[in-house]
């Protein structure tokens, strides 16, 4: 059996992970080649988007499973245990997991029109430029657009391929019937949830001002912190065989966890540094993303600074001139610092629920860990 201390197993962990990403790839690779040589482009956009990135739903699922697989054991357990199999199918969950999230990127991007994905271009664009440099008939953008969204559906197919594959692998029918239904109810929330993202960005100037936070909260819990931490978790430990007691507890962890992440996400898509986070900087305000860190800034702000902050945001046009004078209106409002203050009070709700949660020792350390990663990350 393999003693890893904590730091060294996610470490090993993500390596794991990146192999088997690039051995399914590499598997699916004489599918599409078989069917025709023009589907290469699948092949590459695939390898490159699920290059690296920081697994963190991947790693929710893994400790999800040892936070109720360690109750019975000795130490942590890697690939050498006497657990090979289980754990084979929590990575392979986990890497379904990722090519969920890859879908889910791409999409994203074609909905808010985003240039750029992890220091690339995004999906839609390489589509866009691939009929651009072949001199193709047609709109190069509706291309571009219609590829991005075959290929983010064949990524939702390949997640639904492996998570089917590490529940069927599973010995305890309930645990795989538990596992796949909680992977399903992921599935409906985060995409009711990025449709209430996008219904905000339209129905935003016709809803009460006093129904702004509230509204955007919900679309927090739904988009992003129930699919971020909170679903990944409860997937890993149904695997293991957890209790409801268990899932309750490790619910309690993930949603205000999932709920502090989202509010980073938010910050660091207005004042995120470029070079850390491959995305313009104030990339949100030219989406027009009406976030809990807009709602906090306009219930502070002058009538006149509300009405200009509504006019702008949106605007895929802003310049450099005006992302720097919305920035530092959004700081002066104090709404910075109220997220700020939001962002502590979820993950020390987070904390408190982990640390007197019935789990394994060691995943509760790692979950800790993993509660202060995510939500002090610069990208």
């Amino acid at each position: 059996m393999v003693r890893l201390g904590g730091v060294a197993e996610s470490t090993r962990l993500v390596d794991v992970l990146q192999d088997r990403i690039d051995g399914f790839l590499q598997a699916r690779r004489p599918e599409l080649d078989g069917i025709a040589s023009d589907l290469h482009p699948f092949a590459r956009f695939s390898a490159d988007l699920l290059q690296g990135g920081k697994r963190f739903r991947a790693l929710f699922c893994y400790w999800g499973w040892q936070s109720v697989a360690g109750l019975e054991a000795a130490a942590d357990v890697l690939a050498t245990s006497p657990d090979k199999a289980q754990f084979d199918a929590v990575v392979t969950a986990s890497v379904g997991l990722e090519f969920f999230h890859a879908a889910a990127l791409v999409h994203d991007d074609i909905m808010d029109n985003s240039d750029t994905r992890r220091g690339l271009p995004a999906a839609h664009r390489r589509f866009e430029e691939l009929h651009r440099d072949g001199g193709w008939l047609g709109d190069a953008a509706a291309f571009g657009t219609s590829g991005a969204l075959l290929f983010g559906d064949l990524l939702l197919s390949w997640s639904d391929e492996l998570l089917a594959d590490a529940f069927d692998s599973l010995e305890s029918r309930d645990a795989a019937r538990t596992a796949r239904r909680e992977f399903n109810r992921m599935r409906t929330e985060v995409t009711v949830g990025q449709y209430l993202d996008i219904l905000e960005e339209s129905a935003w100037g016709t809803a009460p001002d006093d129904e702004l936070l509230a509204r955007a909260q919900r679309v927090i819990v739904y988009k992003s912190a129930k699919y971020s931490v909170e679903a990944p978790l409860l997937v890993g430990a149904a695997m293991a065989g957890g209790s409801a007691e268990h899932l309750k507890s490790l619910s309690a962890f993930g949603l205000p966890l999932g709920i502090a992440y989202q509010l980073r996400d938010d910050l660091l898509g207005v004042f995120g540094d470029p070079a850390v986070t491959g995305k313009p900087a104030g990339d949100d305000l030219r989406e027009g993303k009406r976030t809990v860190l807009i709602a906090l800034a306009r219930q502070s702000l002058p009538v006149g600074s509300v009405r200009l902050l509504d006019e702008l945001l949106g605007d895929p046009d802003l310049d450099d001139d005006q992302i720097r004078m919305l920035q530092a209106t959004i700081r002066d409002s104090g709404a910075v610092d109220a997220v700020e203050a939001l962002i502590s009070e979820q993950v020390a709700a987070a904390q408190s629920a982990i640390g007197s949660a019935p789990l394994a020792p060691s995943a509760k350390a790692q979950l800790s860990q993993l509660a202060d990663t995510v939500t002090r990350r610069t990208a």
